[in-house]
């Protein structure tokens, strides 16, 4: 947890944290980095990222139901509120059939900084 949140909103893959938590615990394995990572994700403490072309990574999650949007140019992420996708959910369920037990939305686009970069 310490290191994900050094990262400050970049997130990390498990090889990353594993690399940079090593300088304090030299022996830790990736196989004892992705259990924990299990772990505290299911503890809401850590927030999986799809990192497109490659393995997931992830970040020190904030309170509350919150979704992610990631920066397809520098891969910051910024939590958002979550509440207002529930009535959707409801529409789906009414729509489907189903009974939704869960649900991810991740969304992607450009961050302040880069749109200015890019002149966006």
């Amino acid at each position: 947890m310490e290191v994900l949140s050094q990262s400050s909103r970049r997130p990390l893959s498990a090889r990353e944290l594993q690399e940079r938590a090593q300088a304090h615990h030299e022996r830790l394995g990736l196989v004892t980095v992705y259990r924990t990572l299990e772990i505290l994700e299911r503890l809401g403490l850590v927030r999986r990222i799809h990192a497109e072309g490659s393995c997931h990574t992830f970040i020190a999650a904030s309170p509350g139901h919150r979704h992610a949007i990631t920066c397809e140019r520098c891969s910051m992420v910024t939590e958002f509120d979550g509440d207002d996708f529930c009535l959707q959910i409801s529409q789906v369920e009414a729509t489907t059939g189903y009974r939704v037990s869960g649900h991810w939305l991740q969304l992607a686009g450009l961050c302040p900084t880069c749109r200015v970069e890019s002149r966006e």
